[in-house]
């Protein structure tokens, strides 16, 4: 099940997948709304796995951040990935079933960078939430765990990354030497969401081609 505020990128998606061979179903929802997302995850078949990659970021300085940014981050990035998970682990727990959760964080929830004071906060609140959600999860097998990337070239990252001086900074940290593609995470979310990793939780697998290495 796809979800997103804007139905044409997760209908596509949808429609690739069922071409494949698979079932897909594409839902259009603001998880931000919390009532409208419990109430939607309450009225489906209980999920094995589920995926928190809604997110965003309103880069700038930390003396220029505004409270409409600072809400905005925390309200999406923080507050609905905690909620949309608790919304998804009772329906996992009602059911007996042994899931797995998956946390899209970031590189910057394990370090600080320019601009971004309050895109690290909420990462790094995903990094501690995801912890302390483990040690109340594990009880009933269900686990919960964080892919850290570094930065990946989506359209969100577009505009950011076509700034020269931007480009450069990135690539001057990223040991391997190329920004991340989409591609470079499949595996690991195929590894988090399978019984390959049946003994791994409260982790993060950080894939950045060697940003946080020093």
């Amino acid at each position: 099940m796809l979800v997103a505020r804007i139905g044409s990128e997760i209908d596509e998606v949808a429609e690739f997948i069922r071409h494949d061979g698979g079932t897909a179903e594409s839902i259009v929802l603001d998880i931000t709304d919390l009532r409208a997302a419990a109430k939607l995850i309450g009225a489906l078949e209980p999920f094995h796995v589920l995926v928190n990659n809604a997110g965003t970021n309103r880069p700038a300085t930390f003396l220029d951040v505004t409270i409409e940014d600072f809400d905005c981050l925390v309200y999406l990035n923080l507050r609905a990935a905690f909620f949309v998970t608790q919304s998804v682990v009772l329906g996992m727990v009602k059911h007996g079933i042994r899931g797995s959760i998956i946390n899209i964080s970031s590189d910057m929830g394990l370090v600080g960078g320019p601009n971004r004071t309050v895109y690290c906060a909420t990462k790094h609140g995903m990094e501690g939430m995801t912890k302390a959600m483990a040690i109340d999860l594990g009880g009933y097998g269900i686990r919960i765990n964080t892919i850290c990337p570094t930065f990946i070239e989506t359209p969100l990252a577009r505009s950011f990354l076509a700034k020269e001086e931007v480009r450069t900074w990135v690539l001057s940290r990223i040991k391997l030497g190329r920004i991340g593609r989409v591609e470079d995470l499949m595996g690991a979310v195929v590894f988090l969401a399978s019984d390959a990793s049946s003994l791994m939780t409260g982790s993060a697998m950080v894939v950045d081609g060697g940003w946080a290495a020093d």
